[in-house]
């Protein structure tokens, strides 16, 4: 069985243990949001460039859901063509406690996963063409570190559509903050690959920081304005890139 077809029957395990007839959604989030950057990201410099954003997260009796489409626009310049593109990752988690019927926590650990992540992307710059698609699968858990929030790692092989296979790990994190009435996220997370013969180990830190506005008018949790940053080394592996550091203006609206 080569990893591809492993790739797949981990990802349709996943999705067989969401649709099962004990599946119970705990809680779930679907949002919209506009970023706008305020400097030039490494590889695509576009200077005008506008990302939409539709994601979904959600919590299940058996595990949890995180999934998010970006539409990527940039304006053709004096030294870029139009760009446009279609990103996005579904990144289903499947308890091991549910699986087991045990709670597995020890530690800090709240519980353990079976993760796995899909990433597709299409899209055009210029006069080139482009897309992949990518089927990561590992292992991932939950951890008991803030008083409120979440803190999440997955260690994923990443099985790539257009360069050699290596591994990642992701960091997620999310801890609201309340002075007085003002209400803030801080929330993001961090990407790690590994090197392999056709490409150099990369690094991807990209926090958020957000104001709940409309807590100001009695709309609580739906709307928020902020700015994510952006420090990228080695971006899509590429070896002697300056380092991306950006911040963006972000608009988010809950549904």
């Amino acid at each position: 069985m080569n990893k591809k077809n492993l790739a797949n029957i981990i990802a349709a395990s996943l999705l067989l243990s969401a649709t099962s007839a004990s599946a119970e959604t705990l809680w779930s989030d679907n949002s919209l949001s506009y970023l706008k950057n305020l400097q030039d990201f490494e590889v695509l410099t576009n200077d005008d460039i506008n990302v939409f954003t539709f994601e979904h997260v959600s919590g299940h009796n058996w595990g949890d859901i995180f999934f998010f489409i970006d539409r990527i626009n940039g304006k053709a310049d004096a030294n870029n063509g139009e760009h446009k593109e279609t990103y996005g990752e579904f990144s289903p988690r499947v308890s091991l406690s549910y699986l087991s019927g045990s709670k597995l926590s020890f530690g800090p650990i709240k519980d353990v996963f079976l993760a796995g992540t899909y990433e597709y992307s299409s899209g055009s710059s210029g006069d080139f063409s482009f897309g992949f698609d990518n089927y990561l699968y590992g292992v991932g858990a939950a951890w008991d570190i803030f008083d409120k929030g979440y803190f999440n790692t997955n260690l994923y092989y990443a099985n790539n559509d257009k360069t050699d296979n290596d591994q990642q790990l992701t960091v997620t994190w999310g801890y609201p903050m309340a002075f007085g009435k003002h209400k803030v996220l801080f929330d993001g997370f961090i990407d790690w690959s590994s090197a392999a013969d056709d490409h150099a180990a990369d690094f991807h830190f990209n926090p958020q920081l957000k104001l709940d506005v409309g807590n100001y008018f009695g709309y609580a949790g739906k709307f928020e304005m902020g700015i994510e940053y952006s420090y990228w080394h080695n971006k899509f592996g590429i070896k002697g890139l300056d380092n991306e550091s950006v911040v963006s203006f972000l608009v988010k609206a809950h549904l």
